[in-house]
């Protein structure tokens, strides 16, 4: 089981998404209302349950589960979590809860992408019960602890149905997937790498820019990524994910008037990825790599539909 503990209050629990580690985790803030912000697909759930008995911690004691958008990756083991935990309430995006409640929707689209392969990367979703299901937007705030109130953002971009989560003891924002992408596995390598992340079908660069802009306006001290881990460098990781992301739509633009695929997408940014990778002496980057091809594909997906959706 791997754990991280971040600081006195929160541990990080590896999920092992897709079989892969240091892929999506699940934060436990140890508050008097215990508080879990994201559990992963359904697969994860078994490690994150695994994790908070490591910790201590038994099911009945957790207050509250937050995701901070909907994707199967983020959200999907919610209503499976949900089931273990009879005292959690789940709080999410107004624009997500209706398709947690209901997740007919959600199925239908993954299993349109995935195929096969669906039942051994998400199943089961099961529904969340409406009555507990609390909606946070823009603005509102959640008291965990006596010194502990979090500050829920509309964080769009990536998903419409995406908020983030300031906590103000550790001037921490848990950024989901707005803020891109960290690279655990060249942490041993010394180098921070960064990339946005613009999956389809909701992908939106000038509404992710402004998002980003807004934590760099806060002066945070740690970025919380849901792929994966802390980042106490914040500044330069997200001035990372904005020059990326401007290279990302150039990139896409051109490769959508060429009607090029997004195989072919996927290549053109791989290109400068590598070259960044070689610069910064990466000593090891096969261990890096499916994870950043796995990124680029669906990256490139997302650029290429925005781009018809503008034309």
């Amino acid at each position: 089981m791997a754990i991280s503990k971040l600081n006195d209050r929160i541990q990080l629990i590896d999920g092992f998404d897709l079989g892969l580690e240091h892929r999506t985790g699940s934060y436990v803030i140890m508050e008097q209302q215990l508080t879990i912000i994201e559990t992963g697909p359904s697969p994860s759930v078994e490690h994150v349950k695994q994790g908070l008995n490591e910790l201590g911690i038994s099911l009945d004691e957790v207050r509250y589960i937050i995701v901070t958008h909907i994707h199967l990756d983020h959200a999907g083991g919610a209503g499976l979590l949900l089931q273990d935990c009879p005292n959690a309430t789940l709080i999410v995006h107004p624009k997500g809860a209706r398709h947690l409640a209901d997740p007919s929707r959600l199925i239908a689209g993954a299993r349109a992408v995935y195929g096969d392969q669906f039942d051994d990367l998400f199943n089961p979703i099961v529904p969340v019960p409406e009555q507990r299901i609390d909606i946070k937007t823009e603005g509102d705030r959640l008291q965990i602890g006596p010194d502990c109130t979090l500050e829920f953002w509309d964080t769009p971009g990536h998903a419409k149905h995406h908020f983030g989560i300031l906590d103000p003891v550790s001037n921490g924002f848990f950024a989901g997937d707005t803020a891109g992408i960290r690279y655990a596995q060249l942490i041993e390598d010394g180098i921070d790498f960064y990339l946005p992340s613009t999956s389809p079908n909701q992908f939106d660069p000038e509404a992710m820019k402004a998002s980003i802009e807004r934590m760099q306006r806060q002066q945070l001290d740690v970025l919380y990524f849901g792929h994966f881990g802390a980042a106490h460098n914040p500044d330069a990781a997200l001035e990372q994910v904005l020059e990326w992301l401007e290279l990302f739509v150039e990139e896409g633009a051109a490769a959508y008037q060429n009607k090029e695929s997004a195989d072919q997408l996927a290549k053109r940014l791989l290109a400068p990825v590598m070259a960044q990778l070689a610069e910064k002496g990466a000593k090891q980057p096969h261990r890096v790599m499916p994870y950043i091809e796995m990124d680029l594909q669906v990256s490139a997906q997302g650029l290429l539909d925005y781009f018809r959706k503008q034309n």
